[in-house]
Parts: C-alpha cells; structure tokens; sequence
C-alpha cells in the first residue's frame, strides 16, 4: 500500500513511527504548519513534522485541507489509504474519496463516545474510568465513520492527561498494526457508530479551565489532573490567575474547620498543600503556579507568601 499519514501532535508520533517500521510504505506525511510556541513565540514544527524528517519523508503542511491546492496534492500523490491520528482538521469529501482503501482515523475514545478534538482531557475531566482508541473509516461529520476496530484502556486514578495521552497513543498504534492487515486485504468488517449513543469532546476553553469552586472535590481533582499538564486549571488569588497543577480530593473535615466555610475559602496553610473549602469535601493543593512566577510545590510557595485560613480563592477573573 502507498501510505499518505497525517498528523500533528506527539500522539500521532508512535502510530507512524509504527508503520515504517513494519515495512509500509509512507509516500508522504502531511502536517499542520509550524506555530508559534513558548515565551517567545518562535515557530515551532509539530512534532509528527521533525518524527517525518527524522526518517527522510516528504512533509505538507496546507493551511486548510479544503483549499484547491490541498485537495490536488492529495490528488497527486494518489496513495491507496490515507491514515490520520490527531491530525485537527475535518478532510474534504474530494479527499476522502482520492485513497481507494479509504482513510482511516486512530481516534482517542472509544466511539461513539466523546467525538472531536479533546476526548483524553475531557475523558479524565469527566470523571470516566475507561476509555480507550477506536479506528474508524472517515466521513465528512465529525469522527462519525464506521468503526473497524477498537481497544479498552483503564484510565487510573492518578492518571493525568499527559499520562493517559501516552498510553492511547501507544494502544492506537498496536491496534493499526492490527488493523492495516484486513484493510490491506479487503476483509475489514466495519460496524456503524450508534448515533444516539454518541457525546462530544469539543476543544477546551478558558471557562474549562476555570475551577468553579462550588463543584465537589472530586470533581475539581478530576479537572486538575484533566488538564495537566497542557493548558492547567486556574483560580484567582489577589486579582490574578493562580495555576493549579496537582492536588488532592479531602474531606474538609480533615482540614481543621469548626463550620461550614463558603467554597473557595483556605482551610489550612502547612508544609503539606493549602487545603481549600469545595462546595463538597476540600481539595488540597499540592503544586501550583502563581502569576507570573513558575510552577512550584506549595510548601515552597508559603515560605514567602502571606497565606492564612479564611483568605479566598476564586473571583471574576477573565
């Protein structure tokens, strides 16, 4: 098979890093363009970008895959399957129908649950305990295809988004290599997605990313770890953003209160976190990320900060 891959971030990296290496033939990748990153916002190449040139593959990064010039390179390296992982753009049906085996997509969740951009985080976010990769045949919706194949992996309790990322990307790359032999074959038994079952992982905002302090403990604990260690949750203390990165879900009662606190209120300060009134239970925060300063154990934090039980956290932040 003439192979086109697409892909974008590191989660893809492992999908196409396992195709060469069983002999495939990958006659091009096609990526997103570099974008700025860092302090200094220098451009950076995508990840699955510098995995193509480490093995000496033509490398596309269109702007929109919908443009003319897109659909004609595709067109023009004719290859006979097109495989995506986290590529972040919805091909064209004029791209869909260029690969005679199809394009098949290795999709973070297990479908129809959690279609689009950010199944992991919100998997983690939602407080699930399994989830999984599913690779599918595309169509023009939103990972809306016929499932070919799907594997189930445990999502554990101290799991966070960049752990989990790790493990579905190395479970989607063993079930392509299980999956590519059937396709290559024509003997792939494809399964309709039961629509109505389906849900949806739209790409995070900043209000996601917000801790809302009336939400139980367990559910905030589920948002922390959710979005560690990209985009990180936040609260605001003193007027500005303040980074949660790890904590801990506690019951307030273990926290020193003689009554009932409203939620976003600091329960204890001590070498072991900052323990702060949720609208059910407390959370213990463990490592976390002031304005302007870098991301640090708590402890250490409290060594120069004024911090006492009954300051508050939370506010109107934008």
């Amino acid at each position: 098979m003439k192979i086109v891959f697409m892909g974008t971030p590191s989660f893809a990296v492992p999908s196409l890093e396992r195709v060469l290496a069983n002999g495939h033939d990958v006659i091009a990748v096609i990526t997103q363009p570099d974008r700025p990153k860092g302090r200094k916002r220098e451009l950076a190449p995508p990840p699955v970008k510098e995995a193509a040139l480490q093995h000496g593959l033509p490398v596309y990064q269109p702007e929109r895959m919908r443009s003319e010039e897109a659909i004609a390179l595709v067109a023009s390296l004719a290859p006979d399957l097109i495989i995506t992982a986290a590529y972040g753009q919805i091909l064209p049906k004029a791209v869909l129908d260029v690969p005679p085996l199809g394009c098949i997509n290795v999709h973070g969740s297990l479908l129809p649950k959690y279609r689009g951009g950010a199944p992991i985080q919100r998997s983690i976010i939602n407080g699930e305990q399994v989830t999984g990769v599913t690779i599918m045949y595309m169509a023009e919706g939103l990972d809306t295809g016929d499932m070919i194949s799907r594997v189930e992996v445990p999502i554990d309790e101290a799991d966070t988004s960049g752990t989990l990322f790790e493990k579905l990307s190395a479970a989607g790359a063993d079930l392509l290599m299980q999956t590519l032999p059937s396709i290559e074959a024509g003997t792939v038994q494809a399964v309709p997605q039961q629509h109505d079952d389906a849900s949806y992982a739209p790409n995070l905002t900043r209000e996601d990313e917000r801790i809302d302090w009336t939400r139980t403990a367990r559910q905030l604990y589920d948002q922390v770890r959710g979005l560690s260690p990209m985009a990180g949750a936040f609260t605001q203390w003193n007027g500005e953003p303040f980074k949660i990165w790890r904590c801990q879900a506690i019951a307030a009662t273990n926290s020193g209160v003689q009554a009932a606190v409203p939620p976003g209120t600091v329960l204890s300060a001590s070498p072991e976190g900052i323990a702060v009134q949720a609208g059910e239970g407390a959370l213990l925060l463990l490592d976390i990320q002031p304005a302007g300063k870098r991301a640090m154990p708590a402890a250490d934090w409290l060594k120069g900060a004024r911090l006492e039980a009954g300051a508050q956290f939370g506010g109107g932040l934008q």
